[in-house]
């Protein structure tokens, strides 16, 4: 079992999403303290990303803990992932 933490600012695009798109992300994030195997971003980067249909949440691992850095859209996470 993990614990979950929110890095400051990881819901800036979160926010702007209607309430049934932020229910969807809100069902991945609660899985993700349990979830045990995710997938890298990118070779040699430390993030992880789990997808909720077109949307995407990415966060870093430590240990126990996860960090929620990022959700949004597909295209809001490209955009995220170029300024990494």
């Amino acid at each position: 079992m993990f614990k979950l933490s929110y890095a400051c600012g990881w819901d800036c695009h979160y926010s702007k999403l209607d309430n049934s798109e932020k229910q969807r992300i809100a069902k991945k994030i609660k899985k993700l303290n349990e979830l045990e195997s995710t997938r890298h971003l990118k070779h040699g980067v430390p993030f992880f990303v789990l997808e909720a249909g077109q949307y995407r949440i990415c966060f870093e691992e430590n240990g126990d803990k996860r960090m929620i850095i990022f959700a949004g859209n597909h295209k809001q996470y490209v955009k995220w992932c170029s300024e990494q």
